[in-house]
């Protein structure tokens, strides 16, 4: 029985105090029970309180989860047992679980029960390891990407395996909030009915438009959905923005900006707070700082780069090294509380499209005073480590520090440094010692485990028209390499700091790869001529990674290796990297563009040796598992859009490419065999695509399904792992799809005489 008095009238009266209008807010359970200072005991008979209360119409469910006096239109909460089948025993199974829902571009989906919501708690399941569950798109009700939904787990029905438990999958009871409503296409018009056609197969087409106010036939609009009662009836929305006309420059770009509900401009009051923030840095700040301005400390960064998060300087000791990383100290301009800090903890991050970035903070700060711009005074979070020879961390110091940097470097520039194509001068000879500290790093890592994974990325040229011109090919050489390594040093570094400091942070999490998704992989790697072993053995998958070194497949068998492990989230405790072989790991390198390294900042102040004397509020254990989740969609969101503006603009290069004088022709890798053609990537644009029959040269080609190839009379083969010279045929923008015709078959790859022993 609850203690007496616990859910008593008294109790019921400070909740009503704390929500109602006469100087309460509307609050959620967690904010409720910090606001009474109920013990951890005491939480379930607070929410048996606020059962009675909701059940009484004393009080009422409403957006984001909290509770008020007054009620919102159309938030009528059902109790659980409502949205149960008539008729149908229970399956014993959780209903009633609150997370987000992940649309993929097939139709599905996936569901993602929130680790912070008290609702979801004592369901008996493991949330900690933030699992996933398929939803299939007849179980998805009317939920969009990205919205957060009440969902019920099921025992997905029709054969598996012996001895095999089933995947527990999820349905969609109800939605608890829009993450925006909002869907974008073309405005199409017949008669007096308006509707809206849209190339997102994650959502309806034919949606009926309600309030078209000035959006003309053929313009690409974003709509609100104002009714959609179930998903066999059509959704009915209005206007909201009017995009431009397709063809208009940048009108794409905005598309995939809308539909993804990314942030654009900033508001009035966040403008104001970074116009106030002084454009010079302090002199009594300067004063308080460890100043390392007579130091070389330099910058190495993309040519594009604007804004300047890390710096770092390195000085040879008789028996190693001695490094420092210097890192933009955004927390002495952005406070806990300021409506900056707001702004950036919703955006989560920066998002990077192909043609322009989207900041986290306004650019008066992010290129401005917190960028670590040469030639200026700067204020920086300084991790000082000396290492041994072989690379192993002796001690790591934690200052406040100010900093000028005397130049700074592109990739391009320190790469021709280390490769003796320039002398540097005195900063030349700092480059070239960090690489020899950087290079014993990157040693010791991969001989513990980490997993070399780095791929060349591929960059198209836009115009000032919005239109690709073309694309370079960027190599993730050993200028690449030695800021990695300093960062990652220093990341590590932090998290172990703030954990043996037992502080509440956010951490970088990175969970072991499934062993079945493993499995799969391997058959990829067998494909391409490659005996893999145990892939469940570290040592094991970075023998494969070496072995496709060079080789044509190597993308191939990087990009498989990526697809089959678990995408890194932040967490709020430390549950170590795989991919980095890494038990303590954070992100601190990057506060300019990322919201878990602006925490980690606040989480490291106390643990500086010059502190300063007002300390930031930093958020407790449960606030920094809300903060981890919402950061961890906002990432998702952000690499989405990102991905599919770089895939757009692609797919729009590759089709002028076809009316070019002289079309582009492209070096390609056999991939995998169908009877229907080959599947092959382009290696130097990083695309795959298809080679239809039509698409093969002239000749009568017999597919022979038991060896798996094609093959002519003449001799000539397409096998897994062949090389091509191909050209486009044909792209299909709307299912994003790319046939290509061979111009010249090359040979077979080497990968079959690499063959692990």
């Amino acid at each position: 029985m609850p203690r007496k008095g616990l859910r008593s009238s008294p109790l019921k009266k400070r909740i009503l105090s704390l929500i109602s209008g006469n100087g309460g807010r509307p609050m959620n359970k967690s904010e409720l029970a910090r606001a009474l200072e109920l013990k951890g005991k005491d939480r379930t008979e607070l929410r048996e309180a606020l059962r009675e209360m909701e059940r009484a119409k004393e009080i009422f469910y409403g957006k984001k989860g909290r509770f008020s006096t007054v009620q919102a239109p159309g938030r009528d909460r059902k109790n659980a047992g409502e949205n149960r089948q008539k008729g149908k025993p229970s399956s014993g199974l959780p209903s009633g679980l609150i997370g987000t829902i992940r649309l993929n571009p097939a139709g599905h989906g996936w569901f993602m029960p929130s680790q912070s919501h008290e609702d979801n708690q004592d369901r008996g399941i493991d949330l900690t390891k933030g699992p996933r569950f398929y939803v299939s798109a007849k179980a998805l009700g009317t939920s969009l990407d990205g919205d957060t939904v009440s969902a019920k787990l099921v025992k997905p029905g029709g054969h598996r395996p012996q001895g095999r438990e089933p995947e527990l999958r999820a349905r969609v009871e109800r939605i608890i909030e829009r993450r925006s409503g909002r869907v974008t296409g073309t405005i199409n018009q017949k008669g007096k009915n308006t509707w809206l056609e849209t190339e997102d197969t994650r959502v309806p087409d034919g949606i009926a438009i309600t309030d078209r106010g000035e959006a003309k036939r053929g313009q690409i609009v974003v709509v609100e959905i104002q009714e959609w009662k179930n998903a066999s009836e059509r959704p009915r929305a209005k206007v909201v923005e009017i995009l431009g006309f397709p063809g208009d420059p940048g009108v794409d770009v905005e598309q995939i900006i809308a539909s993804h509900g990314v942030a654009r401009g900033f508001p009035e009051e966040v403008r104001q707070e970074a116009l106030a923030v002084p454009e010079k840095v302090e002199a009594a700040e300067i004063k308080r700082r460890d100043d390392w301005r007579k130091k070389n400390v330099i910058t190495i960064d993309p040519a594009t780069a604007k804004d300047y998060d890390d710096a770092v300087w390195v000085g040879k000791l008789e028996d190693g090294w001695r490094l420092a990383v210097h890192i933009a100290d955004v927390s002495h301009y952005v406070k806990p509380g300021s409506a900056l800090d707001a702004e950036a903890r919703e955006r989560g991050n920066s998002t990077y499209l192909v043609d322009r970035v989207i900041p986290m903070l306004p650019e008066t700060l992010s290129n401005g005073i917190c960028s670590l711009n040469p030639g200026v005074d700067r204020l920086t979070k300084c991790v000082v480590m000396d290492f041994g020879p072989g690379g192993a961390i002796r001690k790591a110091r934690f200052l406040d520090a100010v900093i000028r940097t005397p130049r700074k470097f592109t990739y391009e520039e320190a790469q021709d440094i280390l490769e003796n194509k320039n002398d540097g001068g005195k900063l030349g000879d700092l480059i070239r010692e960090s690489w020899k500290l950087a290079s014993v790093l990157r040693k010791r890592r991969f001989a513990r485990g980490g997993i070399e994974m780095e791929m060349p990325e591929v960059r198209l040229m836009i115009n000032k028209h919005g239109v690709p011109s073309g694309y370079k090919k960027e190599e993730y050489n050993e200028s690449h390499q030695l800021i990695e390594e300093f960062m990652l040093a220093a990341n590590e570094a932090v998290a172990r700091e703030v954990k043996n400091a037992k502080r509440p942070t956010i951490y970088r999490v990175h969970d072991d790869p499934d062993p079945d998704r493993l499995n799969e992989y391997a058959e990829l790697a067998r494909s391409h001529g490659y005996e893999p072993g145990d892939l469940t053995n570290r040592k094991h998958l970075q023998i494969l990674i070496n072995q496709a070194k060079g080789t044509l497949e190597e993308h191939a068998i990087k990009l498989g290796l990526l697809k089959s492990m678990k995408r890194a989230v932040y967490m709020a405790d430390p549950e170590g990297h795989y991919g980095l072989a890494k038990t303590d790991y954070s992100h601190f390198t990057s506060p300019i563009r990322r919201y878990a390294d602006l925490i980690m900042h606040r989480a490291l102040q106390p643990l500086l040796e010059n502190p300063p004397k007002k300390l930031d509020r930093t958020p407790n254990h449960q606030g920094c598992i809300e903060i981890a989740e919402h950061i961890s969609a906002t990432e998702r969101t952000s690499a989405s859009a990102e991905s599919e503006s770089r895939r757009m603009k692609m797919l729009e290069w590759l089709e002028l490419g076809m009316n070019y004088k002289e079309p582009p022709v492209f070096d390609a890798v056999v991939t995998e065999i169908r009877a229907m053609g080959l599947f092959m990537e382009c290696t130097d644009i990083m695309q795959r695509g298809v080679v239809k029959r039509e698409g093969f040269p002239e000749g009568h080609w017999t597919y022979q399904a038991n060896s798996g190839r094609f093959a002519n009379r003449k001799g000539e083969e397409f096998t897994s792992g062949t090389r091509l010279k191909v050209k486009v045929m044909e792209v299909d923008r709307i299912n994003q799809r790319v046939n290509f015709e061979v111009v010249a078959l090359v040979g077979t790859t080497t990968s079959k005489r690499r063959r692990r022993k």
